[in-house]
């Protein structure tokens, strides 16, 4: 049928339609006999367009050996930019197809090119998770640092998929350890989150600063707490991480493990002498954060390692008013025990009178009158919340 359209004076330039040219789809199709007829007809083997960008790119995605060697015969540009990869060699990676990317790389394939997809051609390999096709890059000299891409750099994407060989791949080739950028900051940090401590200790191994800060947990310890990882955390403690290093979304690893209403976490974190004080954040201090979470447990846990059960800060202003608007009794019990000042002003409901009231559990407010110091109605200063209650 080609045949017969050529005869025809079809022409085998027009350009339009999905694969932009009839070389190109018959690349993407892999019918070599057609594209050798369609070149030798002085088809354009370079002509740009169409889904693949062009046909070598089309020939490398399908993972068609032969026509790709066929067209590289026919002079066909191996570092053409276009398409949905970027580059042939992008789409032989990311189709993991090894021959393909070494026969692309003798013919002078740029490792280095940025675009498509992938940022790169080792970026795509480690998203692929093949270690063979990232070896062989990394022997044409591919930049093992190259920025870019959703996880900043090969080493942060390996570490995040879990391609531990591969992160040892990259890091014996120079991959700095400690660069910074991305979603976790680092790959000590990521390798943290995704609580895998082989990963860890690998790239600790290789010098990762168990302490450089950014990212979204602020440090790998952080991450590790708020992951519930025991055995992380005390490797990280182990290597000298600040515990009380702030920063990032839970502000501290302490307040991370406790937002977890993890205890073993919390024991290890203040035996390492967590500051058990420390502010910041929406709730304002651990012991906030574990009375809104309603962790009995490590509330006491806290409270004996000397929390200030009166310290100021966060939405609800104490740990005692945050407990009152929860309608916990047992835990505004615990908190007057240890001489939680019922009177102490502050936070969204003023006092934590006001947010038993606002929560319209008697029994709270029956508990905080009757430790109340002093009368409850001087020039009728709290009037209005028993309206509201009653």
């Amino acid at each position: 049928m080609v045949q017969l359209l050529l005869e025809y004076t079809a022409d085998v330039n027009a350009q339009g339609g999905e694969y932009g040219s009839a070389l190109q789809a018959a690349s993407w199709q892999g019918n070599k006999n057609i594209v050798q007829l369609l070149l030798y007809q002085k088809a354009d083997v370079n002509v740009q367009g169409g889904k693949y960008g062009n046909a070598l790119q089309a020939a490398a995605w399908r993972g068609n050996q032969h026509i790709v060697q066929l067209l590289l015969e026919y002079k066909a540009d191996v570092n053409a930019q276009g398409g949905e990869h970027g580059s042939a060699l992008h789409a032989a990676v990311s189709n993991r197809n090894k021959e393909i990317v070494q026969l692309l790389l003798e013919h002078k394939a740029d490792v280095n090119f940025q675009g498509g997809n992938s940022v790169n051609a080792l970026h795509a390999a480690v998203s692929t998770g093949n270690q063979e096709i990232v070896q062989v890059l990394l022997d044409h000299k591919a930049d093992v640092n190259a920025p870019g891409g959703k996880y900043m750099n090969a080493l942060h994407a390996a570490v995040s998929n879990g391609h531990k060989g591969i992160v040892r791949i990259l890091l014996e080739h120079k991959a700095d350890v400690n660069v910074q950028g991305g979603k976790y900051g680092n790959a000590l940090q990521a390798a943290a989150k995704w609580g895998d401590q082989d990963m860890v200790q690998l790239l600790l191994e290789y010098k990762a600063n168990v302490n450089v800060q950014g990212g979204e947990y602020g440090t790998a310890l952080q991450a590790a707490s708020r992951r519930i990882n025991k055995d992380i955390v005390w490797l990280l403690l182990e290597h000298k991480a600040d515990v009380n290093a702030h920063g990032g979304k839970y502000v501290n690893a302490l307040q991370a493990a406790v937002i977890n209403g993890n205890n073993d976490i919390t024991q290890l974190l203040l035996d390492h002498k967590a500051d058990v004080n420390i502010k910041g954040g929406e709730y304002g201090t651990a012991l906030q954060v574990a009375v809104i979470n309603g962790s009995k447990d490590i509330v006491e846990l806290l409270l004996e390692h000397k929390a200030d059960v009166n310290v100021q800060g966060g939405k609800y202003g104490n740990a005692l008013q945050a407990a009152a608007r929860c309608g916990n009794q047992d835990m505004v019990q615990l908190l007057l025990e240890y001489k939680a000042d019922i009177n102490t002003q502050g936070g969204e409901y003023g006092t934590a009178l006001q947010a038993a009231s606002r929560r319209r559990t008697k029994d709270i407010v029956q508990l905080l009158l009757e430790h109340t110091c002093y009368d409850p109605y001087p020039n009728y200063k709290h009037i209005h919340i028993f309206f509201y209650y009653y």
